[in-house]
């Protein structure tokens, strides 16, 4: 379990549904039986072909979490040892596809440059 992991902790942040996780899989919500939210990883449980590992990861919440979690950093330092969280996290897994990271990048840099323009705040390094 990464940093990155342990501060986000989706099996209790996240609110998952059935609706949620159809949208994810593109499949009828039907086809849903139930999920069981683990430590790592969901179980989703189908009717079509009985169950099938979801990472946190790959759901839009997670994006959304990380996204959060920028506006928490209030220093510039905080900001950087999240992007370090973040870019461990994604040597780690394979979860992170390109197009998201450059989101993410983004994110980062507008957070990075917002930080270091308030006054009496340290440097952006």
């Amino acid at each position: 379990m990464t940093t990155l992991f342990r501060r986000i902790q989706p099996p209790k942040t996240f609110r998952l549904t059935v609706a949620l996780l159809a949208k994810y899989l593109k499949i009828p919500e039907s086809l849903i039986v139930q999920f069981e939210c683990w430590q790592n990883v969901l179980f989703v449980h189908r009717t079509d072909r009985g169950g099938q590992f979801v990472s946190y990861r790959q759901l839009r919440l997670w994006w959304d979490a990380i996204a959060l979690l920028f506006q928490t950093c209030h220093t510039p330092t905080a900001l950087q040892q999240l992007g370090l969280e973040i870019k461990e996290d994604s040597q780690k897994f394979s979860d992170y596809y390109q197009e998201m990271m450059e989101n993410l990048r983004q994110l980062w840099v507008k957070r990075r440059d917002y930080l270091g323009s308030l006054p009496g705040k340290e440097s952006a390094a």
